[in-house]
């Protein structure tokens, strides 16, 4: 079986940038924005662009791509305007989705500010079912540092929003997130038992992608700040249980690894390919 591993690299000068910068890191999946996501911005892809993507994609890459939304986002927000600002923001992710035919969006669940975790839940839930969700396309809901009022951090806020809401909804587990929220992950019994507690909590088949990072923070400090692969808090021993854990077989590995000390997504591409048993050649 290929391993799935790639990065969230630009679609700077035409999505269908993606494709060739995936393949200069190595990869053979990965994650894009649409467009910045520090601002309330529509995706703007044109046919011509989209068609280039969709070809690239599929002549040169194993896939999946998934779509990562803004950072604005907010689906469990008490406040209206932020609502509806998040759902349509959503909307139009899902929307670039379907056209390129990517099939995964991915997105923080956010920040309750004050309303409470049963009702940041609720929210989160509710917002999601206002989404016209296109066919060929899942939503995945990401695990968080868990820091402040964001929701995510634990399980259970996943599985709540998997239960509560109509849709059928995905998982995307960060590694680093879950290690700053407490799921320990350094060794290869810590990570049998935090896989073993997702699947307990939310079950494995919801899990679509991990974003592989590792940590600059010790475990539960719900700091995040993400470090080269195997470098970090979590390690050599955990990210090699990991990429190699049998429940991950065939879950896509994306990289949000940092760029710094002269090393970047291609360093860490290749040193998953290391850490894999089935290490292939580039």
């Amino acid at each position: 079986m290929t391993l799935k591993v790639g990065a969230h690299v630009s679609i700077a000068g035409g999505v269908d940038n993606a494709v060739e910068n995936q393949l200069e890191i190595g990869g053979n999946c990965g994650q894009i924005f649409t467009h910045s996501p520090q601002v309330w911005q529509n995706p703007n892809i044109g046919d011509e662009e989209a068609a280039a993507f969709r070809d690239g994609t599929a002549e040169h890459l194993d896939g999946p791509w998934v779509i990562h939304s803004s950072y604005l986002v907010n689906l469990c927000t008490p406040k209206d305007d932020l609502r509806e600002k998040s759902i349509d923001s959503m909307q139009k992710e899902l929307d670039a989705a379907a056209a390129l035919d990517i099939p995964y969006v991915n997105v923080h669940l956010g920040a309750h500010t004050g309303a409470g975790v049963e009702q940041g839940l609720d929210n989160a839930a509710s917002a999601l079912d206002e989404l016209d969700v296109p066919e060929g396309v899942t939503i995945l809901v990401e695990s968080d540092a868990g820091s402040g009022t964001k929701l995510g951090g634990q399980f259970e806020h996943l599985a709540a929003v998997l239960s509560r809401s109509n849709r059928d909804l995905d998982v995307c587990l960060d590694t680093a997130h879950a290690f700053a929220a407490g799921y320990d992950l350094s060794t290869p019994e810590a990570v049998e038992e935090t896989i073993a507690e997702f699947d307990d909590v939310i079950g494995l088949e919801h899990l679509q992608c991990v974003h592989l990072n590792d940590s600059k923070h010790a475990c539960g400090t719900n700091k995040d700040e993400h470090a080269h692969v195997g470098e970090g808090e979590i390690g050599d021993d955990g990210m090699r249980a990991v990429i190699n854990h049998p429940d991950l077989a065939d879950v896509p590995l994306v990289l949000e690894t940092p760029t710094e000390d002269g090393r970047g997504f291609a360093w860490n591409v290749s040193r998953v390919r290391e850490l894999h048993d089935g290490v292939q050649a580039l």
